[in-house]
């Protein structure tokens, strides 16, 4: 009586053979991602002349402050958010560096001081926004940034217009950006940071938006 055979186990050269080739798959796909991110970033501003209720201005140069005060005092919003302020910013010290539009700051400019990141953002720029009742928001950040910040302020507002106002810094250069070391990080580093807040409001989807509700410890978002 034949003996029935014992399956070959795969070797330990076949395991990494098929590791690597996941890795490289995994890497490939990655960089095919970051090249299709780097070649969706907004170059002009889509619709710079549409009115909205409120702008918002996520913080991290004075170019976006700058570029919301223009669009406030050509009377593009009725009020202006600064999002993610550091606490020892003012009003008065924001006037004194302002380019244009200065004068505007303590009538109809509104500081926000709890955020610290993107998600931050979001969440305080989502009370301003409930606070004033307002529908539409335009919302200035970096170029490399709006993906991002879109994705955080969509899941909060998702029945507000959110209209891109992309601001362009000049030490971001986005053509040939692979040519240029410092572009090419601060690129990387966006997109690695785009993938978790796709993968952030993929789950935020399938709890029904309950996430930040489960981060802040089941108590209710201001």
């Amino acid at each position: 009586m034949s003996e029935t055979p014992v399956p070959r186990q795969p070797s330990r050269a076949h395991q990494l053979g098929g590791l690597l080739l996941l890795v490289l798959g995994l890497t490939a796909a990655w960089l095919i991602g970051l090249v299709i991110f780097a070649a969706s970033l907004p170059r002009t501003v889509a619709d710079p002349a549409q009115v909205t209720d409120g702008i918002v201005v996520l913080t991290g140069g004075a170019a976006r402050i700058d570029a919301g005060l223009l669009l406030l005092r050509a009377g593009a919003a009725r009020r202006m958010f600064i999002s993610g302020v550091h606490p020892g910013t003012s009003k008065s010290s924001l006037r004194a560096v302002a380019k244009q539009g200065g004068e505007l700051i303590d009538c109809c400019v509104d500081l926000g001081f709890a955020a610290a990141d993107t998600q931050g953002n979001g969440l305080e720029t989502a009370a301003w926004v409930r606070e004033h009742d307002y529908h539409s928001l335009r919302v200035v950040t970096a170029s490399y940034h709006m993906p991002r910040g879109m994705i955080e302020l969509h899941r909060r507002l998702p029945d507000v217009l959110l209209v891109a106002h992309p601001v362009f810094p000049r030490q971001f250069k986005l053509n040939d950006w692979w040519a240029w070391p410092g572009t090419a990080v601060l690129l990387t580093e966006e997109f690695n940071k785009y993938l978790v807040a796709l993968l952030r409001a993929d789950i935020d989807w399938l709890l029904g938006g309950r996430l930040d509700h489960w981060f802040n410890g089941g108590e209710r978002e201001p």
